[in-house]
């Protein structure tokens, strides 16, 4: 069973800032999204069997997560190429962030050692973050179901 980084963020703070490109080629910013809920969660790696199961939870309650105000937004470390690939297979509705250097998943904590099958490499940990209308982290998931997790973010926005 994985075991959740130890994070230095907590409920209650404000997200860190970031600009990033997306998977459209746009550049954002999280400020930009000020007023709405933002589900910011990060993942491993495109086009893997729990990435694709994550991605397409939150494809199939995008409606539901759009009525209460909030946008998803996933960030990996893939670039914009990947994404595109990604999202082109699994028809996402939502924004994908090219993070190759990093920067967003650090910021966030996310960022840290591995192990899969005895190897040990540096990666993404699978953590969410709720950002409420303010900016400030609501909720902070560190342990993540991949298929069920879109529906247990839904009740605490």
């Amino acid at each position: 069973m994985a075991k959740a980084p130890d994070l230095q963020l907590k409920v209650g703070d404000f997200a860190p800032a970031f600009t990033a490109i997306t998977h459209e080629g746009n550049e954002v910013s999280l400020a930009q999204w000020m007023g709405k809920n933002v589900v910011l969660f990060f993942y491993p790696k495109d086009n893997t069997p729990g990435c694709n199961k994550e991605a397409c939870g939150f494809r199939d309650a995008y409606d539901s997560f759009k009525e209460k105000n909030t946008i998803i937004v996933g960030v990996s470390p893939d670039s914009v190429k990947s994404h595109v690939k990604f999202v082109e297979k699994f028809s996402l509705p939502f924004l994908l962030l090219a993070d190759e250097g990093q920067l967003i998943a650090r910021a966030y904590g996310v960022w840290g050692e591995k192990s899969f099958m005895g190897r040990r490499y540096m990666g993404n940990h699978r953590v969410t973050f709720l950002i409420d209308i303010t900016g400030k982290i609501k909720k902070i998931w560190g342990l993540v179901s991949p298929a069920e997790h879109a529906q247990e973010i839904l009740p605490e926005i």
